[in-house]
């Protein structure tokens, strides 16, 4: 593993997340700590539960640091689960549910897991991966021949702590990129990293009996960043198996939500809700957005309708530079994913390395207190990943490129392997989603570069149209290159029924893509 400083603050937490939430349980065990459907878990029932999960892993003979997987939807067993295996000082490994077969099977393989807790409603999916490794499978809701159950295994351990001492640079989390095509790469994350995030505890009011509702998958640093704070606040985490708009509403409003992280697309989908007004939502104190740029017009949508503060988070699984724009504080700066977050520091950088003057655009490069400690076995990307200043201090290369505003507000531009090289020009694909998406008869857009025989590549737009729209795609179009400059117009529109996207509403471009650039020689 790659050997660098990171910033103050990691290493200067005193108290791993192991150890806060042991103390929560010790101080509110009546308090629910985790719900989900109709299942609710008090704190001294999921303490409880996390201990069997420590002891049945031992018994099962788990050692320091070893990866354990788990494959399955949320749910209270999965948050058992998470806790179970981090006090018994093992690695929590949470694989993506969007995976393919293929993809899963490298993820096993490459952490080298021995152990996977599943769900019934992956097995299809991990069939290959348990027919070629040498992998003991748990069922956590199902029952089959030479699989062991969850449930009997955490009835033959005792409950008492086990107490296992956890050190800072332990590791804590084993997250893999969604794997959905290509090999993909697993970002180490260990104790100090996730206790330098437990500052945003108190900042945040997750230690003021919050009740926080979560509807993406446990397996996504988006979730883990709000999950873990609110447990270890010591309140209440509801979790959702399947996100669905009009159950978050129903969930809000019932529980008396305070606290939730949602994704862009959730938050459309959410607003767009024709009863959205008529919910009780008052509860609501905090919201997040994260994984994806949130669209200004919904921001301005949701800071008119949706109780709360609305604060945007830009950042990377990997870690490294954070940004957050507090929307409620500043409406004039929608179009930004907000200033550098305390602790964090930011650089642009071009292609050579060097820093770009103020207001170009470059690839963003970040360090923070929060820094994953490298790709897991993999030094050689670890190393491709870093970029040093003339201090020889580490930032962590982002892949996506921005510029600041004269207020030091980061303004996105693309990801830099979005960006399209048209005739020798660059050509930032969220720039022509934005013409695109202030069409009123656009609902959805993506933009990607095809093979052109004149310019290399040429923007293709991709759009979903809202229903009972009369105009077809070359009217779209010729209204978009209206509103772009000559070296940005597009070279066609295609309609689509959806655009494939991830189960954190990342568009998958990469799918979007591979058609057109198959046929092309390497």
């Amino acid at each position: 593993m790659i050997e660098f400083e990171r910033p103050a603050g990691a290493e200067q937490a005193r108290l791993s997340v192991v150890e806060m939430v042991r103390r929560v349980a010790r101080d509110k065990p009546q308090v629910e700590a985790v719900v989900c459907g109709a299942t609710r878990q008090s704190w001294a029932a999921f303490d409880a539960r996390i201990n069997r999960v420590a002891n049945a892993l031992l018994a099962m003979g788990m050692q320091k640091g070893e990866p354990v997987a788990i494959l399955s939807p949320n749910s209270v067993a999965y948050a058992e689960l998470f806790m179970g295996i981090l006090r018994a000082g093992g690695c929590v490994t949470p694989l993506s549910t969007m995976a393919s077969p293929v993809a899963l099977k490298g993820m096993l393989a490459d952490c080298g897991a021995r152990l996977l807790f599943l769900a019934e409603a992956y097995r299809d999916l991990a069939a290959d991966a348990v027919d070629a490794l040498p992998l003991r499978v748990v069922a956590l809701d199902f029952h089959a021949p030479g699989v062991d159950d969850y449930e009997a295994l955490l009835a033959e351990v005792p409950e008492h702590d086990p107490r296992i001492p956890i050190a800072m640079d332990d590791r804590f989390n084993l997250i893999y990129s969604s794997g959905t095509t290509g090999t993909p790469k697993g970002i180490l994350h260990d104790h100090g990293l996730r206790a330098a995030q437990m500052d945003r505890i108190a900042l945040s009011g997750y230690d003021q009996d919050a009740r926080t509702l979560l509807s993406t998958p446990l397996y996504s640093n988006t979730t883990i960043v709000s999950f873990l704070p609110t447990l270890a606040g010591g309140s209440t985490v509801h979790l959702v198996r399947k996100f669905d708009a009009w159950e978050w509403l129903e969930i809000a409003e019932a529980e008396r939500i305070t606290h939730t992280m949602l994704v862009p697309v959730q938050y459309k989908r959410i607003l767009d809700v024709p009863e959205f007004d008529t919910f009780d939502l008052g509860a609501l104190r905090f919201k997040w957005s994260t994984s994806a740029p949130l669209r200004a017009d919904v921001k301005r949508d949701a800071l008119a309708r949706f109780p709360g503060t609305l604060t945007e988070l830009y950042g990377l699984t990997e870690g490294g530079g954070i940004t957050m724009l507090a929307a409620h504080e500043h409406p004039d700066k929608l179009h930004t994913v907000g200033q550098p977050a305390p602790g964090s520091e930011i650089r642009l950088i071009d292609d050579a390395g060097r820093e770009v003057a103020p207001g170009e655009v470059g690839e963003i490069v970040g360090r923070s207190p929060a820094m994953m400690a490298g790709y897991f076995g993999r030094d050689d990307l670890t190393e491709d990943y870093l970029w040093r200043d003339d201090q020889g201090r580490v930032f962590f290369r982002s892949g996506d490129m921005g510029r600041f505003d004269g207020d030091g507000f980061l303004i996105l531009s693309d990801r830099k392997k979005d960006m399209i090289i048209s005739g020798g020009l660059n050509v930032f694909a969220d720039d022509l989603e934005r013409v695109l998406l202030d069409d009123p008869d656009v609902t959805d857009a993506a933009v990607i570069g095809v093979p052109s025989e004149r310019w290399g590549e040429t923007p293709l737009g991709l759009v979903v149209l809202r229903p009972g729209a009369t105009r077809g795609a070359e009217e779209i179009r010729a209204r978009a290159n209206e509103g772009l400059g000559k070296s940005q117009r597009l070279s066609a529109v295609e309609a689509r029924d959806a655009l494939p996207r991830s189960s954190i509403g990342k568009i998958l471009k990469r799918e979007l893509r591979a058609p057109y650039w198959e046929q092309q020689p390497a």
